[in-house]
């Protein structure tokens, strides 16, 4: 058993996995917006998954009130840049794997570049703008998002796949987004919703299960209460209406 066959039998040893599954996982390209709380647990468990070349963008330096959440850095980085501090973690947890951290804030200006090679984008960010801007990137690319939000003991994960589900901007317009402030929160309930991107981004490159695809999953941590809500597409949103007719533009 050569050392990558004994560091993945876990996983390969399932059967909707395997070595050929393991091979998709090598093969693939993720992008993690954002270093933070949803990025710190979800990065960790791509990278010990397998997953050939994860991408990391975040354009903030880490601070001590990040630590109650963001467990993939750690005091010693305190100032430094989080990107930094998480691509040396991931590469510590598995070697095997390629990462590119990227320092910068996500824009429609960079997003296309930061997208090359990619095949799935998972939200870590923390506000509507960001997130409208990997929205529209995945519908012009054509790759899954993987959302999630969190906010005090709770939190709320959704997968939005161009042209077969609605898009984030059919369930939050810029109306409707939570009002931009420092909002409280617990540790893990930021793990809960990365745990869960996570699975759902390991399932959509691995063609296996069912996706949360027109599902939003709602956690409650306070309670231990999780409530699946259907979502159906907005047929005037501005964003993926776009599919349906293409003189609108994004």
């Amino acid at each position: 058993m050569t050392g990558t066959d004994e560091r993945y039998i876990r996983q390969t040893t399932l059967p909707e996995i395997g070595p050929e599954g393991q091979e998709q996982l090598a093969r693939a390209g993720v992008l993690i917006a954002g270093a933070g709380g949803l990025g710190s647990v979800t990065a960790l468990y791509l990278a010990a998954a397998g997953i050939g070349h994860i991408k990391i963008a975040d354009h903030d330096s880490l601070e001590p009130s990040n630590l109650n959440r963001q467990i993939i850095h750690s005091e010693a980085f305190l100032g430094q840049p989080k990107v930094i501090s998480a691509a040396g973690r991931m590469k510590a947890l598995n070697s095997m794997i390629r990462v590119t951290p990227v320092q910068t804030r996500i824009t429609s200006a960079n997003i296309d570049a930061l997208l090359d090679r990619v095949d799935i984008i998972v939200d870590g960010s923390d506000n509507y703008e960001t997130r409208q801007v990997l929205n529209r990137a995945s519908l012009r690319h054509g790759l899954p998002f993987v959302y999630a939000g969190v906010r005090g003991f709770d939190a709320m994960v959704s997968s939005f796949i161009p042209g077969k589900t609605a898009c984030f901007e059919c369930i939050v317009t810029g109306q409707n987004a939570p009002p931009v402030r420092v909002p409280g929160i617990v540790g893990p309930a930021t793990g809960m919703a990365a745990s869960f991107q996570a699975m759902e981004t390991l399932k959509l490159i691995l063609g296996i299960g069912k996706p949360l695809e027109n599902r939003l999953i709602r956690i409650s941590g306070l309670d231990m209460r999780i409530h699946c809500v259907n979502l159906s597409s907005n047929p005037q949103c501005k964003a993926c209406g776009q599919i349906c007719n293409p003189d609108k533009r994004l």
